[in-house]
């Protein structure tokens, strides 16, 4: 499993750059439960990232693409906890992601086949009902408008993103 995630996850990362960036390979730092962390390095500079895939994926559709959940540390752009998801099909045009992780509540807004938190504010408060949750379920309508509903474990995100966080501050 462990080799699955790191080709999906280069395959993910290697289509959020643009084409004239430089990056190295993401490498493997650790696997916590459900939760792997990452690192690359991206025109001179490093990128930390948390990863998942879902438990369980629901929905009336014959055909579907990987689905992640993640957070990333850019040191040199001045970011960190950026979560996304990556929910595997085109998201219904102005459609929202709805994320519910042990009662709280969360809006993503959605782009193609992502859904972004609205700022800083939402991203850190999102990472941190991540990492103190034990189960994410995300909900979102693809362009078909067909509804999905993806379960996640939270187990190992505190000590994936604690990796990430330390990596990514030196």
């Amino acid at each position: 499993m462990q080799q699955q995630l790191f080709l999906i996850f280069s395959l993910v990362i290697c289509l959020f750059l643009p084409v004239h960036a430089k990056a190295g390979e993401p490498r493997l730092l650790e696997m916590h439960d459900d939760w792997a962390a990452y690192v690359f390095i991206e025109n001179s500079n490093k990128v930390c990232y948390i990863a998942s895939k879902p438990k369980k994926a629901e929905g009336d559709y014959t055909q579907r693409g990987k689905i992640f959940a993640l957070i990333t540390h850019r040191p040199a752009e001045g970011t960190k906890n950026v979560f996304s998801y990556i929910t595997g099909y085109n998201y219904k045009a102005g459609s929202n992601v709805n994320i519910e992780i042990d009662g709280e509540h969360f809006i993503l807004f959605t782009q193609g086949d992502t859904g972004w938190a609205p700022d800083e504010a939402t991203d850190n408060k999102l990472t941190q009902a991540i990492r103190k949750g034990s189960k994410m379920i995300v909900r979102g309508v693809s362009s078909r408008g067909t509804a999905t509903k993806d379960t996640f474990s939270l187990k190992g995100s505190g000590a994936a993103h604690d990796r990430i966080t330390k990596e990514c501050s030196s």
